[in-house]
């Protein structure tokens, strides 16, 4: 309402009355736990004050205005306050799935901040990260809805926690998450009523991306009714007692609406570097993280496309079962990176000159791994080397897809227990919550009579 007052009372930008959010007192920001490019977000997050009743009546009654005098704008007891949100979680092996609550915990407010769990507190309840915390705390940080983080969240959230960093209430999705001692971890703040539901996303499980790496098939993205596919998802997803609907593994479906919610829609501004890098970004890692990083650093205002292979061209220069993720995947763990400005679904290998001219590119960058010749053995950056845009990035991160498949080779036995674990606890509260559904449905019958 407000946006369409203000594009009908013509009001420019330099007249405009903006204000930071309102930070309590009582809450100090920590700054060293910012997302990365937080702060800059917080200070150039503006929003514009609510009109009055009075601008609204000279617009009604055909006075044009050009600006807002001070006294026409709202109270600042009147406007609306920052709803600051808390998510907390081990976010092992970020995916889309969990980049995709994140996304509705915030749209759930203004200011969202995530507490991750430590290496101790996983191993304790959970079983053994695939990931190290600070490898976590940083593939957090790169989400482009996170504002901040808390380092060392406690495994069990508490009106304390939400309290300690002036939080509303905290989100999470529609599963349940246990203790050790099979205990809600979310039980007092669902009673106090400071507790939000965000939909899970089908599809997508630390559990089944385990499951995939450990297939021998190329073809696994295909053969999800195969024995040997059912063999690795009954392994990981299914316990002693039967199947948690949290666990198991389900197919995503790709869908326009969800592409549409993860990209940014902002088209490159004058004066942007546009930069263009491409290639398979396969399970989306933290050492992508750092080269994105690190290519938005050669520029003030970069705008970074990535182009991603198809799966039949990443599965012809990587071999094995490359790539774990299929390309719908790959493309929203992308889009969900603060580093990044659009994506290419489907770029072709080489980078052509026709590509180039198409997205205006400034500068072509690739990392230190190895650049695999195209199909005809020709280099596919000839044509930007030639063209003296082509830059080597060194991220300072040495991670690949291969070296994140070989930790869960290594502590196969490891993770297969700890998903067994896992299920089983789960199997228990919802056997649980069904019998206490039939006794409630045996107590309503009775007083019925």
């Amino acid at each position: 309402m407000i946006r369409w007052l203000t594009s009908l009372l013509d009001i420019k930008s330099s007249s405009k009355i903006c204000f930071p959010p309102e930070e309590s007192p009582d809450c100090p920001q920590d700054m060293s736990n910012l997302a990365h490019g937080g702060e800059r977000n917080r200070l150039s997050w503006r929003r514009t004050k609510p009109l009055s009743i009075e601008v609204y009546k000279m617009m009604k009654n055909g006075h044009h205005v050009s600006s807002v005098p001070a006294a026409a704008v709202c109270s600042p007891e009147k406007r609306r306050r920052t709803v600051r949100v808390w998510c907390d979680g081990c976010y092992d092996m970020v995916h889309y799935g969990h980049s995709n609550q994140l996304r509705q915990a915030k749209a759930m407010g203004d200011y969202l901040i995530v507490g991750v769990h430590t290496d101790e507190e996983i191993s304790k309840h959970k079983g053994p990260p695939v990931f190290t915390q600070a490898e976590r705390y940083k593939m957090v940080r790169a989400i482009k809805w996170v504002d901040e983080i808390v380092e060392g969240a406690p495994y069990v959230t508490t009106l304390e926690t939400l309290d300690k960093y002036c939080c509303d209430f905290c989100v999470h999705g529609d599963d349940i998450t246990l203790t050790v001692d099979g205990k809600d971890t979310y039980e007092e703040v669902k009673k106090s009523g400071r507790y939000r539901e965000c939909k899970r996303t089908q599809g997508v499980s630390t559990t089944d991306l385990v499951g995939r790496m450990l297939l021998m098939t190329k073809a696994h993205h295909s053969n999800m009714g195969s024995s040997d596919y059912q063999q690795h998802t009954d392994n990981f997803g299914r316990g002693p007692k039967g199947h948690s609907p949290w666990t198991g593994v389900s197919q995503f479906l790709q869908t326009s609406q969800k592409i549409i919610q993860f990209a940014s829609g902002k088209e490159p501004q004058p004066g942007d570097t546009i930069i263009y890098v491409a290639g398979a970004f396969d399970l989306f890692h933290i050492g992508h993280v750092d080269f994105l990083d690190a290519v938005s650093q050669l520029s003030e205002k970069p705008y970074v496309i990535v182009g991603l292979h198809f799966d039949q061209e990443v599965n012809r220069y990587k071999g094995k079962n490359y790539p774990i993720m299929n390309i719908h995947e790959r493309t929203l763990s992308v889009l969900a990176c603060r580093y990044v400005s659009e994506v290419v679904i489907g770029a072709p290998y080489a980078v052509t000159k026709d590509l180039l001219e198409h997205f205006k590119v400034d500068m072509v960058c690739h990392g230190k791994t190895e650049v695999f010749p195209d199909r005809d053995g020709s280099d596919p950056y000839a044509v930007p080397r030639k063209m003296g845009i082509l830059r080597t990035v060194d991220s300072g991160n040495s991670l690949t897809t291969d070296n994140i498949v070989q930790r869960i080779i290594k502590n196969r036995l490891l993770f297969e227990a700890r998903n067994q674990k896992k299920e089983a606890k789960e199997m228990a509260v919802i056997q649980a919550m069904k019998r206490r559904e039939e006794e409630k449905a045996k107590e309503r019958a009775q007083a019925v009579l």
